[in-house]
């Protein structure tokens, strides 16, 4: 299941049956699975909210990703087919699925040669195709295999932000006061290192430890506060020297970052006072460095690939 906050989205499994039923509704019939769509959501009484939420890449809602998938294994078990491009049918396979009154799942498709050998397909010939054909439809039946790939790259990065706060903490502080600079640079303020940021001068910064241009022609500056701190919450009267340290240089922006986090009282403060004050907290952090490329490197580029349908096109 996807949990959020309160709705969920079940798992392409529960769409095999409601599929299976739609289709026999409208037996012998084939139809594009954008048709009926709608038909099965309402068998599995989805809420407006769940038909809303979309995967990560946000390409497909939940529900016609999960429910895509769904079909892909029932015309892989051969309880569906498709006559021409996108369009599909119950086959009589199908129809005796439902007569039957089980369950259909993963389980129940184990049942067909066709789907075993789909879900045990390797370039690895070493390994006899029927030793592991249990475990690999059983392991991780609730995700399709993008969603899959979402899981394993999620949890790659979050191994990959503990390993980058380790070092930011390990580093010298002028250090981190440089990289909150190349942080801002790499989002897009300024320009160059040379010309749009700043680290100040540390030990005679008073509470500045960066400037940065909002813009190339350096109209207005961004006044930056690092504090690499492990156990430590950030609380307001830090927040309240920062915003003291901006009047000194009469500037009305500000980003505060930390390794650490940011106490409730400090969050309300900057939501109260005139100045705008960004805080940026260690999760963050990790999370934009992440998503500018900095302090990181492309380890492995995987490529998932998809029919390009207008090749297969005839005139």
């Amino acid at each position: 299941m996807l949990a959020k906050g309160n709705m969920t989205v079940p798992n392409y499994q529960a769409f095999m049956q409601p599929l299976l039923q739609v289709l026999k509704l409208h037996y012998p019939q084939s139809l594009k699975l954008s048709e009926i769509d709608s038909q099965v959501y309402s068998l599995l009484q989805l809420t407006v909210q769940e038909l809303k939420q979309r995967i990560p890449s946000g390409k497909q809602t939940y529900a016609y990703h999960r429910l895509g998938w769904a079909k892909t294994y029932l015309v892989q078990a051969g309880l569906i087919e498709q006559p021409k491009r996108a369009f599909c049918k119950i086959t009589q396979k199908g129809l005796v699925a439902i007569e039957s009154g089980e369950p259909i799942n993963n389980q129940y498709l184990s049942k067909f040669a066709a789907f075993i050998d789909f879900k045990t397909r390797s370039k690895d010939e070493s390994e006899p195709a029927q030793a592991n054909s249990t475990s690999i439809v059983s392991n991780n039946s609730d995700k399709t295999p993008e969603e899959l790939i979402e899981a394993a790259i999620d949890t790659l990065n979050t191994n990959l932000t503990d390993e980058i706060l380790k070092a930011i903490l390990a580093a010298s502080p002028v250090f981190f006061e440089n990289l909150v600079v190349d942080l801002m640079l790499a989002m897009g303020y300024g320009g160059s290192r040379k010309d749009a940021g700043q680290a100040t001068q540390y030990t005679q910064d008073g509470g500045i430890d960066g400037v940065i241009k909002e813009d190339k022609l350096g109209l207005e500056m961004i006044y930056l506060q690092a504090k690499r701190y492990t156990n430590k919450t950030v609380g307001r009267p830090d927040i309240q020297a920062f915003a003291g340290a901006l009047d000194m240089h009469r500037a009305k922006k500000g980003v505060f970052i930390t390794t650490s986090s940011f106490s409730k009282d400090a969050l309300e403060y900057v939501s109260m006072i005139e100045k705008r004050i960004v805080l940026v907290d260690g999760a963050q952090l990790t999370e934009l460095m992440l998503t500018h490329n900095l302090g990181v490197s492309t380890k492995h580029i995987f490529e998932v690939k998809a029919l390009d349908s207008d090749y297969f096109m005839e005139d």
